[in-house]
């Protein structure tokens, strides 16, 4: 059974850090296209970022680009968001998926992102 488990979440100050990790439980997915999704409070959820198995490329949406850091790890089969300057507008549930089929996010597209893990809660706030 395909399931991603997310980690890293909580309560940090606007101007500070946090890493997120993403984690295949049953599989790997050493060969797989990352993405990370956030979803505000009362908003939909949204790709910010995205990693290429295949080119390891890489996507940032232009609200985190120069703050937030995508990267793949192959030997500890994880995928990290590493998020710094945070501000209270990327205060959300940040989730990971995969694409099985391509790397279309990296064209910024990230419709047809599956395998959904249950989240993991940022709170920027002071």
């Amino acid at each position: 059974q395909l399931q991603l488990v997310e980690s890293g979440g909580g309560l940090v100050q606007p101007g500070g850090s946090l890493r997120l990790s993403c984690a295949a439980s049953g599989f790997t997915f050493d060969y797989l296209t990352i993405g990370w999704f956030r979803q505000a409070p009362g908003k939909e959820r949204k790709g910010v970022s995205c990693i290429s198995a295949s080119r390891n490329s890489t996507h940032y949406v232009d609200s985190v680009k120069g703050r937030f850091t995508i990267s793949r790890d192959y030997a500890e089969k994880t995928v990290s968001l590493q998020m710094n300057n945070l501000r209270p507008e990327d205060t959300g549930v940040y989730y990971c998926a995969l694409d099985r089929y391509g790397d279309n996010c990296v064209e910024g597209h990230y419709d047809g992102m599956e395998y959904f893990g249950k989240g993991t809660l940022v709170t920027v706030s002071s």
